[in-house]
């Protein structure tokens, strides 16, 4: 067991999605006090945390509500000695719906966390971004000096969400690192996701259809992305630094769809579905993770290839087709 984390009190929001759910198992693994802050709903759901085994489950602290409530999230975060904060509205397409729900959630929350960590000492705050600030890319493979562009209401959101904490760091010496994953994919994604995507078509039917096929991006497996948000957390160097986490890859989506099928040994036709288009000027054409600085600050890089990443995917929604369709974060 790692002493790091032996009876740490921790605090993970977005709990009950997809990284966080596996977040907070390897926590657990780990030896870690855990609270997971889930957003209130009246079937009392929590989320992917439904399905963890139930003896870890047995030793997590739920917390129910929003993470706009200030005085929610206060109550959360006292007496926690790290903060990983995953919580936010993560549709893109969604945001194009509703970008006010999502600016206001991934902004206003992102500042609460952070204002409640100043004021209670917390020792370690864990900042999610996303590879979507980068936009389209400009240069690859992308750093961390790449400009930032807000394609999507979306991406502005964690945009904002991102200089919210850089402001805390630097205005108030806050202990905070911001981790910005590319591409995470793996067992319990949303059927919404690219990858089950193609996976559940692939499995039920000899076709599939897609949005645009020629952009790029840079996928890396849950387990890993897991390991980085753990390194990030563990190392004094990443205060006050943001950190790409990616597998320093890039795979078009058409070219993905190709080899999911081969993984499969099926002969899929890939068709475009306009509906899934998003608006032309909003598009991300490609991305592709520099990741030197997570190996150089945390000694961390993917240890799962692709194949092995999607082989492990493609087993998991087999044994939970009906699964794989209820979940919705």
């Amino acid at each position: 067991m790692d002493n790091h984390w032996s009876r740490k009190k921790v605090l993970v929001t977005g709990a009950g999605g997809f990284i966080g759910s596996h977040l907070i198992e390897r926590l657990i693994d780990l030896g870690a006090d855990v609270k997971g802050f889930a957003r209130y709903n009246s079937r009392n759901d929590w989320g992917l945390l439904e399905i963890i085994p139930s003896q870890k489950l047995d030793s997590l602290q739920i917390i129910s509500g929003d993470l706009q409530d200030y005085d929610a999230v206060f109550s959360a975060v006292r007496d926690v000695d790290v903060i990983f904060h995953l919580g936010s509205l993560i549709s893109i397409p969604y945001s194009y719906i509703r970008p006010r729900d999502t600016i206001e959630n991934n902004i206003l929350s992102t500042l609460n966390i952070l204002t409640a960590a100043r004021d209670l000492g917390v020792e370690k705050v864990v900042h999610t971004s996303s590879s979507e600030v980068y936009g389209t890319a400009l240069y690859v493979p992308i750093d961390e000096k790449h400009p930032l562009q807000g394609q999507s209401p979306y991406s502005a959101s964690k945009i904002g969400a991102d200089k919210i904490a850089e402001s805390f760091y630097c205005s108030f010496d806050l202990p905070v690192a911001t981790i910005r994953p590319f591409n995470t994919y793996g067992p319990r994604q949303s059927a919404r996701a690219i990858i089950p995507t193609i996976i559940t078509q692939a499995i039920e039917q000899e076709k599939i259809k897609l949005g645009s096929l020629f952009p790029t991006r840079d996928y890396t497996f849950v387990k890993d992305t897991v390991n980085g948000f753990i390194r990030t957390a563990e190392s004094k160097s990443s205060i006050g630094e943001v950190i790409n986490i990616g597998s320093n890859f890039e795979i078009s989506m058409g070219d993905l769809a190709q080899r999911i099928s081969s993984l499969l040994n099926k002969d899929i036709m890939i068709m475009q579905d306009s509906s899934r288009v998003r608006p032309l000027k909003s598009e991300v054409k490609r991305l592709w993770c520099d990741n030197a600085k997570a190996k150089r600050l945390l000694g961390w890089e993917p240890q799962v290839s692709l194949d092995e990443g999607l082989k492990e995917t493609i087993e998991w929604i087999s044994e939970n087709k009906k699964m794989i369709k209820l979940v919705k974060c």
